[in-house]
């Protein structure tokens, strides 16, 4: 342990700690710009600078550790004038459409310029005007980019892609793909992990609320919404809330609330998946069909192989996402129940994941080649803004339940919005139905938690049976170079495109650090205890739309609802 003194408080501190950390010990949040917890150290934007008695200069408080004695001063005058001007000078060139931006509910340089008390930069402004680069799924304004580098490192650290880097020096430097390309010319998954890591907005999701408030206030549409597991446990972040907290009773009053016609849950086609994965991956077993299979959940992860190892994809399987399955029963299926037509439908999903949106558009995700499955996707973050729009009391409201037959699910569903869980959901399944037995012990916990490869090893009554679960993009790649090496030895593998899964995906509330996501991972596993029902394969009301309308897993109609295939779009 080492001893030091910040603001005149003795304090010790473990050996190797940051003073941005030492000081949050003793309740001092020191501001930070570049600085993100689960990031390499960077020190570029100056705004933590720190006084410590006998160094000449003022020091970053984010890369500096802490030595034995030292006295530390985070608020002198010197300290205050100092950030004052690094923020006067980014102020100076970022663009201050503050009341309109996205980020006006998180903007962490709005926050920390409010709190210095700049009220009018003296330096002058120097605004360079851009084009804001736009896909179908994220917007990146650089008129808003304060150069940080988040973006950058959680695109090559984490995901292991570098779509992103630093362009030009001094004064001139930008942030983009190489050459200054547009998105949609990259080879980027859309999993938006830079706009959730982005602290000022400048790259955030295609917003789609104004659709939305359109189809609600459209007297001749009947409007549908699902809410993913994933977002139960973090929207009311959105509204000051601990991280975690399960709200899925306020989610589903809120949006009721909002006008929507009827509000179910994507966890009862993510039980869906797990019957019809679950009789592929056995279908494979018994036939001998390529091994092991991939699952298909995650759209960035699919957006990944096929751009990068489209020569794996007759490993992944062919089910689509549960978000697409709804899509496909709330189009080819909800219609005829309540006298309507496909066309009447508008179906609204809300997701944890900005890659959702280029999943909803593509050609292969509709039923008759005219209606998409799924009409609008939202993210948690402008779900958010949605319902502070309407000025709903979210944590004050009332709890309500899902519409059926759509809102009937189980703990194994839930547990899908965790790396791990469409693995543990599916395990539930397959050991029964292959051993007639019922599993005591349904708690697979050898594939939960935030380490990037877990295997395990199944005994299905007398054969073991090896998976794998892995979550980001890097260690995606590592997994398919295992395949293509031939030593991968597993029959069944989960992929996540986000870290910590969907929990932790491109649309969740800004600014997720692993300590926060391993609380809502919890809130996930805890909702999942929470139910009475907790294996796919008893869900009641999945037995009933096989017995009224599928017929059987993997059958005719199954497989022209519920299943689609993926394709080479490797760029040259």
């Amino acid at each position: 342990m080492i001893n030091i003194t910040i603001n005149n408080k003795a304090v010790s501190v473990p050996e190797g700690t940051t003073i941005v950390n030492a000081a949050k010990k003793i309740g001092i949040n020191i501001p930070t710009l570049c600085y993100h917890p689960d990031q390499m150290l960077k020190a570029n934007c100056r705004v933590c600078v720190v006084e410590i008695e006998g160094y000449r200069t003022l020091q970053t408080a984010c890369s500096t550790f802490v030595k034995e004695g030292m006295i530390i001063h985070t608020n002198t005058e010197k300290v205050r004038d100092a950030r004052r001007v690094v923020v006067e000078l980014m102020l100076a060139d970022h663009n201050l459409a503050c009341d309109t931006c996205a980020a006006e509910s998180y903007c962490h340089l709005r926050r920390i310029a409010s709190d210095l008390g700049v009220r009018e930069p003296r330096f002058e402004r120097v605004l360079v005007p851009y084009a804001p680069h736009i896909n179908d799924v994220l917007s990146k304004d650089r008129t808003k980019c304060i150069k940080c580098g988040r973006c950058i490192q959680i695109c090559a650290e984490v995901q292991g892609l570098s779509i992103l880097d630093f362009m030009g020096r001094s004064n001139e430097t930008i942030v983009g793909p190489a050459f200054d390309s547009e998105l949609y010319d990259v080879a980027c998954v859309s999993c938006g992990q830079c706009s959730a890591a982005c602290p000022v907005g400048a790259i955030t999701e295609k917003e789609d609320i104004e659709s939305v408030w359109a189809a609600i206030n459209d007297p001749n549409k009947v409007v549908v919404v699902q809410t993913a597991p994933a977002v139960r446990v973090a929207i009311g972040e959105e509204f000051g809330m601990e991280p975690g907290s399960i709200v899925t009773g306020q989610l589903v009053s809120s949006l009721r609330m909002l006008g929507f016609d009827y509000v179910f849950d994507t966890d009862f086609t993510a039980d869906l998946t797990i019957i019809e994965e679950g009789h592929e991956l056995l279908k494979r077993l018994k036939e001998g069909g390529t091994l092991p299979m991939l699952t298909s959940c995650s759209p960035g992860w699919i957006n990944f192989i096929e751009q990068y190892y489209p020569e794996l994809l007759p490993h992944v399987s062919s089910c689509k996402s549960p978000q697409q399955m709804f899509g496909a029963l709330a189009k080819g299926y909800f219609p005829e129940k309540i006298g309507k037509k496909p066309s009447d439908i508008v179906s609204v999903s809300i997701m944890p994941c900005t890659a959702k949106k280029f999943e909803a558009l593509r050609e292969e995700m509709s039923v008759d080649g005219v209606n998409q499955d799924v009409d609008i996707v939202l993210t948690t973050r402008e779900l958010g803004k949605m319902l502070r729009q309407a000025g709903i009391d979210f944590e004050n409201l009332p709890e309500d339940e899902y519409d059926a037959p759509f809102g009937i699910s189980t703990g194994a569903a839930v547990i899908f919005g965790a790396t791990g869980g469409v693995m543990e959901a599916a395990l539930r399944t397959v050991y029964e139905v292959v051993t007639g037995k019922t599993l005591e012990q349904i708690d697979f916990k050898d594939v939960r938690g935030l380490k990037g490869v877990k295997e395990a090893v199944v005994d299905l009554d007398g054969t073991p049976v090896k998976v794998a679960v892995v979550h980001t993009i890097a260690k995606a790649r590592e997994m398919m170079e295992l395949i293509k090496a031939g030593k991968a030895d597993y029959t069944f593998i989960e992929v996540m495109c986000c870290p910590g899964g969907c929990i932790g995906g491109g649309g969740q509330p800004n600014g997720a650090n692993d300590e926060l996501r391993l609380k809502r991972i919890a809130g996930i596993y805890q909702a999942d205890a929470d139910l009475p029902i907790r294996k796919s394969h008893e869900n009641p009301a999945i037995k009933s739309i096989y017995d009224d309308f599928l017929k059987e897993p993997l059958g005719e109609k199954s497989h022209h609802l519920l299943h689609t295939h993926y394709k080479n779009r490797k760029k040259q």
